[in-house]
């Protein structure tokens, strides 16, 4: 029988998401099931998992597909920001029906969905069409009550306490 591919979110305001769904891939690994993720709104920054999950290859792959952190302070998101979120969404609607993954991780889509870069009817009516067997990891703040509500899973990261309230600064190896 296959397996039930299960919808997954890891929300909240403290680290730890993508991470998270980065451990899934890696176990998923370990088993020979190939993953994908898909970054939503990381871009061209030089983040340390980028190379390290190089050695993973087949099994495990990153594409980076935004264009960096939206500024709303700064007039909101940008005519390309709106743009690669829809490319990026295209692209996941193909690796979905392609048959080629075991998991997808969407990662940082729930920010698309808040920012309203990305209409939640689609997200909701895509989630509802996946193929079966096909595990899906949607990661993010805020992620919305339509979609917590077709989930299998939902893990709410909370921050406790963070170094950066301390003035220490993002550190390479750990935050990126």
């Amino acid at each position: 029988m296959p397996p039930q591919g299960l919808i997954i979110i890891h929300t909240g305001d403290g680290k730890g998401k993508t991470t998270a769904a980065m451990g899934t891939a890696l176990r998923a690994a370990g088993h020979r099931i190939r993953s994908l993720m898909i970054q939503f709104i990381k871009g061209s920054w030089a983040y340390g998992e980028l190379e390290a999950v190089k050695k993973l290859h087949p099994y495990f792959e990153i594409i980076p597909m935004g264009k960096g952190f939206i500024r709303f302070d700064q007039g909101g998101p940008k005519p390309e920001d709106i743009q690669a979120v829809q490319e990026t969404w295209n692209f996941f609607l193909e690796q979905m029906q392609s048959g080629r993954y075991g998991l997808i991780i969407l990662d940082e889509i729930n920010y698309a969905i808040d920012y309203r870069l990305l209409p939640i009817k689609e997200v909701v009516e895509a989630l509802k069409n996946k193929p079966a067997p096909l595990h899906l990891i949607l990661t993010g703040r805020n992620a919305k009550p339509e979609i917590m509500d077709l989930a299998d899973l939902v893990t709410e990261m909370k921050e406790i306490k963070h170094p950066y309230q301390k003035g220490i600064r993002a550190q390479k190896g750990i935050e990126f």
